[in-house]
């Protein structure tokens, strides 16, 4: 067993332990330098999605747009915003949004919690005393909280359809509608369905805690800071010349739907906006990512929003055969938004809107940057298969990458550590400085050292370690060691002490088709 000099080994763990002890990492970042520039190049394909979409579905009209960083990278209108008259939809334009407006009464209610106004925890009956009054399926039933409410798990029954048609309710209405009671599908706190009437008494909370009718609470204190000028939840409030008209196809013609007015239930889904001011408010959620030092968006806090778009709700996995195989797809509510995992993307975030007359989705892929946003004035225009196109595409152009954790400086520092004890064979002092308290009680330095040595003979000896680190988190990574006939992943996870130690250290051999750092598919 090879052995380091005594004088050597003093100024080895000297310098590593110096330049090791901070557990702070620097952000994710890009690696990819011409990633914007190959997103560029696949936009002409992306272009040829959305025009054979709104073909093969004859949308009146249509507007898209893409966002990378905070960006809008490109946006399109194809077709008519009225159909009569034959004027076109350009980025201008105005549809309805429908239930994308969820996230905007998420925002605003999130703002109040962060200004100490209401809690997420609080019964939502005590700020909407009308609630008192609900009468619980069962004597076990917890009270309803705002929480509740921001993730469909408040126990009412899916009213989609329905809902659709309260948009002109007043304040005395929807107050009488909680009055004369709600009906449980569910007790709450146990299941998600999706709820208008839930985010309708969001919207109540907002105006009660705020003193300010919904409207303009979110007008001021939302659109406003953002510049979202073009963005209302009154139709009569758009020029006539930039407004969408929606359209439903009946026997082959397009039918005008009346407008929806704006009432009581406009937290739930009565916003319109054009794709440019979309593509802000996308852009504003990208910019929660990564976490980092820095100044704050205008309108909430980075770790609000990131709150925002975690999943708060599972809404089950489903399972489809496609082209390609099996996929699956799991997740479900976050805050006033979706949040879901695919076979390509670990974290996808994204609201769809659906009102007669218009179809809207907005989606985006925090960890790349990257979101996409469509309106169509036919109704229900159903956006998801043309985005996961869309995506694919982006994806094919080798541009769509996510950015690359880093890790931190006690990381790397002892990586190159336990790679000595790997490559060199094992060193008493140099193990016992990297182990934490656990490592020799979960296996002797005796029984890894014999194991280490089976392993780096099976590889044909002569190894080093070769390629970069790659960090799944800031405290555990793994990399590969290169031997004469065959490789070895090497894997650790440091305890969370100061100084940080390995908690956990596996050697294992690599075939020849594996990579570090890939993640398990579930396609096939």
């Amino acid at each position: 067993m090879p052995r380091f000099s005594s004088a050597s080994l003093v100024a080895l763990l000297a310098a590593s332990t110096a330049s090791a002890q901070s557990s702070v990492a620097p952000p994710p970042s890009f690696d990819l330098p011409d990633r914007v520039e190959r997103l560029t190049r696949a936009i002409p394909a992306v272009d040829s999605v959305m025009r054979a979409f709104m073909e093969r579905t004859r949308a009146p009209g249509i507007a898209y747009g893409v966002i990378v960083d905070g960006k809008l990278l490109h946006v399109a209108a194809h077709g008519l915003r009225e159909v009569p008259s034959g004027a076109k939809v350009d980025t201008s334009s105005v549809f309805r949004i429908a239930s994308m407006t969820k996230s905007f009464t998420a925002l605003a209610i999130l703002q109040l919690r962060d200004a100490g106004k209401l809690a997420l925890d609080d019964p939502a009956e005590k700020y909407v005393p009308q609630l008192k009054a609900l009468r619980y399926p069962t004597s076990d039933a917890p009270r309803i909280t705002v929480r509740h409410l921001l993730t469909h798990a408040a126990g009412f029954p899916e009213d989609n359809p329905w809902g659709d048609q309260q948009l002109a309710a007043s304040d005395d209405d929807l107050s009488r509608m909680i009055t004369e009671g709600i009906p449980f599908s569910n007790a709450p706190g146990i299941a998600y369905e999706y709820s208008n009437f839930g985010f309708a008494i969001l919207g109540r909370i907002v105006v009660n805690v705020s003193g300010m009718p919904y409207a303009r609470y979110i007008r001021d204190r939302v659109l406003r800071p953002l510049g979202m000028t073009s963005t209302t939840l009154e139709a009569r409030d758009v020029p006539a010349n930039r407004l969408a008209h929606g359209y439903r196809l009946q026997d082959g013609k397009w039918l005008e739907e009346p407008p929806l007015p704006d009432g009581s239930f406009g937290a739930m889904g009565g916003m319109l906006t054009s794709s440019a001011d979309l593509s802000r408010w996308v852009g504003l959620m990208l910019s929660a990512w990564p976490p980092r030092d820095g100044a704050e968006s205008p309108v909430l806090k980075r770790s609000s929003l990131r709150e925002m778009q975690q999943l708060w709700r599972n809404a089950g996995a489903t399972v489809a055969r496609t082209a390609n195989g099996m996929t699956l797809n799991s997740g479900g509510y976050a805050y006033g938004l979706r949040v879901s995992q695919n076979c390509l993307f670990n974290h996808i975030v994204a609201h769809s809107g659906g009102l007669p007359g218009f179809g809207s989705q907005m989606r985006w892929l925090p960890e790349y940057g990257v979101g996409i946003i469509a309106l169509g004035n036919l109704t229900y225009t159903g956006w998801g298969p043309p985005l996961d196109a869309a995506f694919e595409v982006l994806a094919r152009s080798g541009g769509l990458v996510p950015r690359t954790v880093r890790p931190s400086p006690v990381l790397t520092a002892m990586r190159d550590q336990v790679t000595r004890l790997v490559t060199n064979g094992w060193s008493t002092a140099l193990g016992d400085s990297i182990a934490a308290m656990n490592l020799y009680k979960d296996e002797s330095a005796t029984r890894r050292d014999a194991q280490i040595k089976r392993l780096v003979t099976a590889a044909g000896g002569n190894c080093r370690a070769e390629g970069p680190l790659w960090a799944e988190n800031a405290l555990r990574g793994e990399w590969k060691v290169a031997c004469t006939n065959g490789n070895l992943r090497v894997r650790i996870t440091l305890a969370p002490t100061t100084p940080a130690r390995v908690q956990q250290f596996d050697v294992t051999e690599m075939r020849n088709d594996e990579r570090i750092g890939a993640l398990p598919t579930c396609r096939n």
